[in-house]
Formats: structure tokens, C-alpha cells, sequence
């Protein structure tokens, strides 16, 4: 609720419990002052709207905040989350807010990918929907030509693939402007799909799991790359002993 009040996302009314109003009264305070418009309602009324177990008992309605392609990759951007057919909201919305931390400068829902702005995903995103360009319902085709154009290499996370993240070629790859495509969590990337990238990369299972679901795998390459591109940056500079 407050990152798109403070990120500017266009809240235009805020329905809000009596509890809730008293919790939160500073920001409630603050988004009446700002000219928007607040509605005391009961519990029942949003648990409806909320469409949610146990709502906080604050509920914003926002404008649309994705943007198209062309936003995300002038300036070229350093790393970017392309989702493919990635259904599951909750999943989508943790490597939304993963791709957040990790610095990401956009996330790309295409294809099938679930809306970004199902109430789930944007619970999940816990905010970051508001922090990161998001661009919804571009195709793969077209998001991994933009990203392309922009001098950023496509890896796809791929658990068939036979190069992994350990792998000294792709540690040594890493720093560079990198697109990672994810695929859906029950078949991952499809061979047709996995033509599209440069490389397919796989994460690594030291132990005796079968795999990692599509939220921790994002994670690990995300930050893989994250880190990759901090200490080349940090070299580049000469801001080290």
C-alpha cells in the first residue's frame, strides 16, 4: 500500500477498516491530504474486495504501471527477467520481487504469462510491482529481439541444459548485460523456446532433489548475474584494495 502511494503508481480511492484507519493512521492521514479519496468500510465488505482470507484492512485502487518494451531498453538495461508461460501468480510475483532485489532493471511477462496484476502476483511482488518496470503481455519473440538489439546476451534457465552456473565458460560470461528467460513451473522452456537464447544454463543440485521450483532457480541465476555485473562494475572503477 504505501510503495504505490510514495512510487506515484496513481492511487485514486483507499477503502479502509476502522481498525485498519487507526493502525495506520499516518498513512492514511497522508493519503487523504494528498486529495485522495479514503471509504471506511466493515470487515465484510473487504474481505470481498480484498478477495483474501485475512485482508489487512487496507485495499488501494491503482492505475496500470507497465510499460512497453521500448521503455525497458533505452538505455540498455544490465539484467533483465523474461517470463514465459510462467502461470502460477505466486511464483510469478516472488521473482518479481526477487528480480527487484537482485537490481534488475525490468520484468518481462510474456506469452501465457499470468497477468501482473492478479491480486496474488501482486501480494507475492510485496511491493515491488511498484519498483520495477514491468512490461505485460509482450511475446517471447519480441521481448528477446528488443533485448537483443539492446546488446544484452539471452540465457535461458534450463534444468536439461549441459552447461551449468558452475561452469567456468558461463561464470566468465556472467557480468555481461544478461536477459534470463524462465519457463513454466510444471515443463520449464520448451526446446523451441530454448532456441531463442544464446545459451541455455542450468542451476546446479548438489544434493538429491529432483529440482528447484521456478521462484528459487530465478533467484540463484538472477544474483548470479547480480553479482557478476557489482564486481566487474566495482572494477571498472579501481574502488578496490
Amino acid at each position: 500500500m504505501a510503495e504505490a502511494f510514495r512510487g506515484g503508481s496513481g492511487v485514486t480511492d483507499l477503502f479502509v477498516t476502522g481498525p485498519a484507519r487507526t493502525r495506520h493512521r499516518d498513512l492514511v492521514t497522508a493519503i487523504a491530504g494528498a486529495g485522495i479519496e479514503v471509504h471506511v468500510v466493515s470487515g465484510e465488505i473487504m474481505s470481498e474486495l480484498a478477495q483474501t482470507v485475512t485482508p489487512q484492512g487496507l485495499l488501494a485502487v491503482c492505475g496500470f504501471v507497465d510499460v512497453d518494451l521500448a521503455a525497458v531498453t533505452e538505455p540498455a538495461p544490465s539484467l533483465v527477467a523474461l517470463l514465459a508461460n510462467v502461470r502460477d501468480p505466486g511464483n510469478a510475483g516472488t521473482v518479481l520481487r526477487t528480480a527487484d532485489a537482485a537490481g534488475a532493471s525490468a520484468v518481462v511477462f510474456a506469452d501465457a504469462s499470468v497477468d501482473p496484476y492478479n491480486g496474488k502476483c501482486v501480494r507475492a511482488s510485496a511491493g515491488s510491482l511498484f519498483h520495477v518496470p514491468v512490461v505485460a503481455g509482450a511475446s517471447l519473440d519480441e521481448a528477446v529481439a528488443a533485448m537483443r538489439q539492446a546488446g544484452l546476451r539471452i540465457v535461458a534457465a534450463d534444468g536439461r541444459a549441459e552447461r551449468t552456473l558452475d561452469d567456468p565458460e558461463v561464470q566468465a560470461r556472467l557480468g555481461e548485460p544478461t536477459a534470463w528467460m524462465f519457463g513454466n513451473e510444471a515443463w520449464g522452456l520448451p526446446p523451441g523456446l530454448v532456441a531463442l537464447a544464446d545459451e541455455p544454463v542450468a542451476v546446479p543440485v548438489y544434493g538429491k532433489a529432483e529440482s528447484l521450483n521456478l521462484a528459487a532457480a530465478a533467484a540463484v541465476c538472477l544474483y548470479a548475474s547480480a553479482r557478476a555485473q557489482r564486481v566487474q562494475s566495482v572494477i571498472r572503477r579501481g574502488d578496490y584494495e
